[in-house]
């Protein structure tokens, strides 16, 4: 059978061509044709540099290149035939150069691999992923800066182990979510670093006879340095792990937030409203109001794990260099990139709409002894060691717990029972507003700390 009916780029070893089945189980383009534009912004940097290395001519660059642009052109306006027989993003549009400009296109190919071609094109599309994630947790921490500010004042209950523990400001609450969204972010920015690493110029595994400029390429491409070694540039992809370990410590920290505010609009806590944009209701019950947009992200979590644990999986019996397993990196890793970007935007719309029930939110901080910790601090300042003031504030916990009365509550008298240290300024200390604004501190959740927090907050936001 003529090989000319195999693929064009390989046929010429082949006597018959791939089984249609094979063809279709080892072909990528179904979801690689999504690297187009990048591998055409690769094709084109290849192309100048071969100019100007002196393999190319002027007129054949330039062909080149306004085949290329052509060529992106018909993707973008839904045009582009899309073959399955050439397998890949990279074949099809060399195919497709080669139908536009004649022989000369056959020429782009000229001291590189497929192998080098599509780790470049991976790097430079999560480069350009990455940017479009760290804007979306810049605008979701900007969300979370502007309800702080308004609400530093708003005081509700700490938990620890889900059980009333000391009352905070709301927004001193929303400032932690701040944190770790800053961490999500400089992970993704260190990992950024490592991703902008050129691979292009390593070939198919161990560099190219060619009078090849990889300084050119680097610098025409955006990159910051160029990969040292051929067999690691062919078949490295820590970076691809790397973004997919931050992006699961990214909607680790999503998730616990869903599960909050699923919490928080349950109606036995009640303290926060969603608007309906971001809820559902239910197809039998008519009182429900499901806050799916939370419960969503909470679930898609395990999406991103999982590409964590596939790419893991998926590279750790890889011998040097490139194997054809590499072809299964890119569906988990597109969709650990589509997951978070779209995770963190709908958090970024919604954010800014949540709206607290603040006395809702206060009548629950005066339950559970909230202000225990504050008495025996009262304690210890009149000279009592703190462990005596343990005890004796846990006797009038169990006062109140008797007789239905919080510690704010009680009387002087039945204060005193428990410690004649305690005088009628004890009450000052008792209060939700005492017990929050005592703890004026840098990291601490007195309105002042929380307004200062976001001044500093939007001083870092300022500076990236």
């Amino acid at each position: 059978m003529s090989a000319e009916k195999t693929n064009q780029s390989w046929g010429g070893r082949f006597s018959e061509p791939v089984d249609a089945f094979v063809a279709r189980f080892t072909a990528s383009v179904d979801f690689d044709k999504r690297l187009y534009r990048h591998d055409i912004m690769g094709s084109i940097a290849h192309a100048t540099m071969l100019e100007q290395a002196g393999v190319l001519s002027i007129a054949e660059r330039d062909a080149i290149i306004d085949g290329l642009t052509q060529i992106q052109a018909e993707i973008e306006a839904g045009q582009f035939d899309w073959r399955v027989d050439l397998e890949d993003v990279h074949m099809n549009i060399e195919a497709r150069l080669t139908d536009r400009i004649g022989i000369t296109g056959k020429k782009l190919h000229t001291g590189r691999s497929r192998n080098d071609q599509v780790a470049t094109d991976i790097r430079l599309w999560l480069r350009d992923e990455i940017d479009a994630i760290l804007a979306e947790i810049t605008r979701l921490q900007e969300g979370l800066l502007a309800q702080a500010e308004q609400h530093a004042e708003v005081i509700m209950p700490g938990f620890t182990h889900l059980q009333t523990a000391q009352p905070v400001s709301f927004g001193h609450h929303l400032l932690a979510w701040f944190e770790m969204l800053s961490r999500d972010h400089e992970r993704l920015v260190d990992c950024r670093k490592r991703v902008n690493r050129m691979p292009l110029g390593s070939a198919a595994l161990a560099g190219t006879t060619y009078p090849i400029q990889r300084e050119i390429t680097c610098r025409l491409l955006g990159f910051e340095a160029i990969g040292g070694n051929s067999l690691d540039g062919v078949s490295d992809r820590d970076f691809a792990i790397e973004f997919c370990a931050a992006a699961s410590l990214a909607m680790m920290h999503l998730s616990r937030f869903s599960e909050e505010l699923v919490l928080w609009t349950s109606a036995q806590f009640n303290f926060i409203e969603l608007p309906d944009r971001f809820c559902t209701g239910s197809s039998i019950m008519p009182q429900k109001k499901n806050p799916d947009v939370p419960e969503l992200v909470r679930g898609k979590s395990g999406r991103v794990f999982g590409a964590l644990t596939g790419l893991l999986t998926l590279m750790k019996g890889q011998p040097l260099a490139y194997n054809k397993d590499n072809q299964e990196d890119k569906e988990p890793l597109f969709d650990a990139a589509d997951t978070l970007r779209d995770s963190l935007r709908a958090f970024a719309d919604m954010v800014p709409a949540i709206r607290p029930r603040v006395e809702v939110m206060r009548e629950a901080a005066r339950r559970g002894f909230s202000t225990a910790t504050d008495l025996a601090d009262y304690l210890v300042r009149k000279g009592l060691p703190f462990r005596d003031c343990h005890e004796i504030v846990g006797h009038a916990v169990k006062y109140g717990v008797q007789s239905g009365k919080d510690l704010a509550e009680m009387s002087l008298d039945e204060l005193r029972q428990f410690s004649d240290q305690i005088t009628d300024d004890v009450f000052a200390v008792l209060t939700l507003e005492g017990s929050v604004n005592a703890r004026d501190h840098i990291g601490g959740t007195a309105p002042a700390q929380v307004r200062a927090a976001v001044a500093r907050g939007k001083a870092l936001l300022a500076a990236r």
